[in-house]
């Protein structure tokens, strides 16, 4: 492309999962066979102005948890919540979530999407980077203008109940909400699976969770609530063969060294934490992303019915609080509705901004935010202000910015830094070590 062109540089612009596929290909393309493609260190340098991500799950997606669990997502919680027994019925047979979980476990490359960096990122029992965070924005900014005395607006803040999301499975609502030394854990990863009645129609459609039995399954449930980190375990336990084909490809931790050689391991080339950008300081990189709309961060959890073909756990859809958040069973904070802005920004916001391990060459980066704004009536389809996860790709204002970068434009010349919501606040939370 770049021969043809007359040797101008290519902007590439990947939507969603492509983001993670291209950072693997800048990886990929540079290093030495057999590895790599072989184009040595600064083939990236030679051929790429700049990239533009839009939409990008860098450090994962909490709604991909479900997915394995349960082949659940809030939307499917709210159905059972309307129409209790409805996806049970003998009439959806063919189609019932349990062939949606032998499905899903199949689909190794979904395990890309696991939340990324542990509690380091998404925090622990006790914290969070959106801790304080409101899903009612008319009502945050109503308190923020009301509040003008520094005093004041302390205890303003102390009396606002702030969902504890890093939490990212509890079972049960008391489990979620309770102060961390409340909460009895039993380790889960200690317990012996035990095995249910023979059926071999049910073992097909569990996939690997008929083998856990009562015993393994009570076990999962009595450890009460997991975080980024224990989650990972969580399915090493309940999804042993389908973790371990897909680590076999993916990673999901934070490297301490990044000059260590396992990193030249293809694994790794997908994960921002534990990879480095290309040698190409003239190289612009750009987050662009919706903000304004509920995206899942959290889930409360329940033991379902133990009839043998049932899986084990359910979205609690009867779990709601207007105050933290939550509704059908999912935590909100602010995202695209898929990928919350801690995924989509943080990455340029903090971790490859400036000269970092992770950019050691110090190309540019900057974040764009698209505010959601929905259609008003049907004549407008989607909207040319819809900044859904997919539907940005109308957004008038993203296509413009985008033609504007591929015209040459730069990123202090399409004005730097656009954001609407606390992804600078939220980055400066997060300990880690640059």
């Amino acid at each position: 492309m770049v021969a043809t062109r007359g040797g101008q540089k290519a902007v590439i612009i990947p939507h969603s999962a492509g983001a993670l596929f291209f950072l693997h290909f800048m990886k990929w393309v540079e290093a030495p066979p057999p590895m790599g493609g072989g184009g040595g260190p600064y083939w990236c340098s030679k051929h790429i102005k700049a990239v533009v991500n839009i939409a990008a799950p860098f450090l994962g997606v909490p709604k991909a948890i479900p997915l394995f669990l349960s082949a659940e997502s809030k939307d499917i919680s709210l159905v059972r919540a309307i129409a209790p027994g409805f996806l049970e019925n003998d009439i959806f047979q063919p189609q019932i979530l349990q062939h949606v979980m032998r499905l899903s476990h199949s689909w190794d490359s979904t395990v890309s999407m696991i939340p990324r960096g542990g509690d380091t990122i998404w925090g622990s029992l006790d914290w969070s980077p959106e801790e304080g965070y409101s899903c009612d924005q008319k009502r945050e900014m109503k308190n923020s203008t009301r509040v003008t005395n520094p005093a004041r607006a302390k205890s303003a803040i102390s009396l606002t109940r702030s969902a504890n999301f890093g939490r990212i499975v509890s079972f049960g609502k008391d489990v979620a909400e309770a102060p961390s030394n409340d909460i009895d854990r039993i380790d889960f990863k200690g317990a012996v699976k035990g095995h249910r009645a023979e059926n071999r129609t049910c073992r097909d459609l569990w996939a690997e969770y008929h083998g856990m039995g009562f015993e393994g399954t009570k076990a999962v449930a009595d450890y009460k609530t997991y975080t980024a980190e224990s989650i990972v375990e969580l399915l090493h336990f309940v999804a042993p063969k389908m973790m371990a084909r897909s680590t076999a490809h993916f990673s999901h931790g934070i490297a301490d060294n990044m000059d260590d050689p396992k990193y030249k391991h293809y694994k790794y080339w997908s994960n921002p934490l534990e990879t480095t950008l290309p040698i190409a300081p003239e190289m612009e990189i750009f987050s662009f992303y919706g903000t304004g709309l509920p995206t899942e961060r959290s889930y409360v959890y329940k033991l379902s019915p133990t009839a043998e073909c049932h899986i084990p756990f359910q979205i609690d859809s009867s779990a709601n609080d207007e105050e933290t958040c939550l509704k059908g069973g999912a935590y909100s904070v602010d995202g695209d509705g898929t990928v919350p802005v801690l995924s989509a920004g943080f990455m340029c916001a903090k971790a490859w901004h400036g000269k970092t391990k992770f950019n050691p060459s110090g190309i540019r980066t900057y974040v764009r935010e698209y505010r959601h704004s929905p259609p008003t009536t049907l004549l407008e389809g989607c909207g040319t202000l819809n900044c859904a996860h997919v539907d940005i790709m109308r957004s008038f204002a993203l296509i413009e910015d985008v033609i504007r970068i591929a015209a040459g434009a730069s990123g202090e010349e399409l004005g730097g830094n656009r954001v609407h919501s606390n992804i600078f606040k939220w980055s400066e939370k997060i300990n880690l070590q640059l």
